[in-house]
């Protein structure tokens, strides 16, 4: 599925220092290189500001060790239409940092992190700061969701679980009194499936709820942190059984306390 090389978006912050660290270890991994993508704001699409700007592109990438392995890319527009937009030109994966709701920069690697992630052509990474780089996708937590278009999804937890040899945990929360739909465990029953089809070390993990709560959030957190968990992985886009809730449940779980990387798609 990963034939083509990476595309990392950075903001040239700190926080998108160790995007490019984690682009660079999935690249390593994969075998592909690296594609760091810029999106120039207003001062900076002088000839002078984009020297300036390649100039701190390579020294992220120095840090990162991935000098040799990566090629620089600038675009101007808006930023999350033109990262958007690049996503469609011939690569694999989508890394990028998030902020979290606050410190915005370029209005987009904070609260409109979601918006970018639904809109990208290729399942995204989204990894904040201070992530734990030689745990990435070592353990990949897969909530079930009825969404009808789970398998793109699926192909991706399955060809990086490959690729990093990371075990597999097919996350079912069950309230009390709360009967799972039929779309959600024929999705289930699907990735099990296909687990077990591509010789993934997996798990069935169904965990009574302890606390009360409406959403999927927290509870799935809680489980990825208590696990060790290198990465959990979330559809986009909200499915028609909890679309009443999910936004705020996808931005809750792609800025997670634990910062554990977030594999969308």
């Amino acid at each position: 599925m990963f034939d083509k090389d990476i595309l990392c978006a950075t903001d040239l912050s700190p926080t998108s220092d160790d995007a490019v660290r984690a682009a660079d270890a999935i690249a390593i991994r994969l075998s592909k290189r690296t594609t760091l993508l810029h999106v120039l704001e207003k001062g900076e699409r002088s000839d002078e500001g984009r020297e300036q700007v390649l100039a701190l592109m390579n020294a992220q990438s120095g840090k990162a060790g991935a000098t040799e392995r990566t090629t620089n890319k600038l675009r101007d527009g808006d930023p999350l239409k033109a990262i958007a937009e690049e996503s469609k030109q011939g690569h694999s994966l989508l890394v990028l940092c998030t902020h979290g709701g606050k410190g915005l920069r370029q209005h987009l690697f904070g609260t409109d992190i979601l918006k970018l992630v639904r809109h990208a052509a290729t399942p995204s990474i989204v990894v904040q700061e201070g992530v734990r780089i030689e745990g990435l996708l070592k353990r990949i937590v897969m909530p079930v969701a009825a969404h009808a278009d789970i398998d793109r999804l699926l192909d991706a937890v399955i060809s990086l679980a490959r690729s990093f040899d990371a075990d597999v945990h097919v996350y079912q929360l069950v309230r009390p009194g709360e009967a799972p739909s039929p779309e959600l465990l024929a999705n289930k029953a699907k990735m099990l499936h296909r687990l077990s089809q591509e010789g993934i070390r997996h798990q069935d993990v169904i965990e009574p709820s302890t606390a009360f709560s409406i959403g999927f959030a927290q509870a799935t957190i809680g489980y990825a942190e208590k696990t060790g968990a290198g990465a959990l992985a979330i559809m986009a886009h909200a499915s028609d059984e909890y679309r009443y809730i999910a936004d705020a449940e996808k931005e809750r779980i792609l800025s997670n306390a634990p910062r554990i990387p977030v594999l969308c798609a």
